[in-house]
């Protein structure tokens, strides 16, 4: 081994080139490269491609330059579908926001662009999950979630509420640059929504007629919020799911919901019953009223009738006392004699004469 270091000139490096002194005279090994050289040739061969040079032609240089930059700024051209937003940033800050169609923004890498969908309507939920979502089964049944949808309603009971938020982007720069978490700022406000309107309600329209009144005053508390936050969503749509009483109680409140429908289908057929009897009864009452008005008024015409008629005679008969006497007996065998079969015999009629006058004969003979 001592050899072979002898014969490389005592160097691990080995024997320089051009003998064992080297070309340094130190015989310590090769010579460094020259920096100043390497960078003076270099700056000769990019002299050679520079305009202007003799070497390399000027004009094919300048000509693809002017097509580089004429493509560079090409670039710029984006389209803005139907259902989207443009959203142009300026060295990432945002500018303004573009409309559908074709448009134009300052090339990369000073401005880029963004075209987030604006028109896709996208769904929260809140009180529940479905099981697929939310990792409990594999089936598509649905997860109740008690920490959201258990509410406290303004008379002091507790709803068990689902329901869903749909919201579509308004303002897409607001969208992307003003909220940092867009889904979970629409889910704490609808759920703060939500539980203000509740907090002011009965349970009982909660339960039954009043949930579309309980969503639009809902929708209006979340668009406030949102608004406020610069956020860029609109919503479209609250719609409740489910509103229950809690698990626990719920047979207890179903019983009491039976009993008040019980109530008050009883109530309804006592209104109908008594709006059938009371009109009648009223009807029935008022014809009473007039047949006695009329019976009064009849007998006191007749009354008063009589009463005259009596005057009258009265006053023939001081006139004339024999003949009014005679007249009213005439008048009282007629009113007497009228439904009669009468038979006249001639008292002074000789003896070869039956004394007969059969009336009723003769009568009916004369109506045949």
């Amino acid at each position: 081994m001592s050899d072979d270091f002898q014969q490389r000139g005592g160097s691990p490096w080995g024997t320089p080139p051009g003998g064992g002194g080297g070309g340094n005279g130190s015989g310590r090994g090769p010579t460094p490269p020259d920096i100043d050289k390497i960078i003076r040739e270099l700056q000769d061969k990019i002299k050679k491609f520079l305009p202007g040079s003799a070497s390399s032609g000027g004009k094919p240089i300048i000509l693809a330059i002017i097509i580089l930059g004429f493509i560079w700024l090409a670039s710029g051209l984006y389209r803005v579908l139907p259902d989207e937003q443009g959203v142009v940033l300026r060295f990432g800050k945002f500018v303004k926001t573009t409309q559908p169609g074709l448009n134009y923004h300052i090339p990369f890498p000073v401005e880029t662009v963004q075209t987030p969908k604006v028109t896709k309507v996208n769904r929260i939920d809140i009180g529940f999950r479905s099981e697929r979502d939310s990792g409990f089964s594999s089936g598509g049944g649905v997860a109740d979630v008690p920490q959201e949808s258990l509410m406290l309603t303004g008379d002091e009971n507790i709803v068990n509420i689902d329901f869903s938020v749909f919201w579509v982007i308004k303002d897409a720069g607001n969208f992307l640059f003003k909220i940092q978490d867009p889904e979970g700022t629409v889910k704490a406000a609808a759920e703060t929504a939500m539980r203000e309107v509740i907090a002011k309600s009965d349970i009982q329209p909660i339960l039954t007629e009043g949930r579309s009144k309980i969503e639009v005053e809902t929708q209006d508390i979340i668009q406030t919020i949102l608004d406020d936050y610069e956020s860029g969503i609109q919503i479209t749509q609250v719609q409740t799911q489910k509103a229950d009483p809690p698990d626990q109680v719920i047979d207890a409140f179903r019983d009491v919901q039976a009993a008040r429908a019980d109530m008050e289908r009883s109530k309804n057929e006592a209104e109908a019953y008594a709006n059938d009897v009371i009109p009648r009864a009223r009807g029935e009452a008022a014809k009473i009223l007039q047949a006695a008005e009329a019976y009064k008024k009849e007998v006191v015409a007749k009354a008063e009738g009589e009463a005259s008629r009596f005057v009258s005679i009265y006053d023939e008969y001081k006139n004339a006392k024999a003949v009014t006497q005679e007249r009213m007996y005439l008048e009282t065998m007629e009113k007497v004699l009228a439904d009669i079969e009468k038979v006249i015999i001639e008292k002074n009629a000789g003896s070869g004469v039956v004394p007969y006058l059969p009336l009723p004969e003769l009568k009916k003979k004369v109506t045949n």
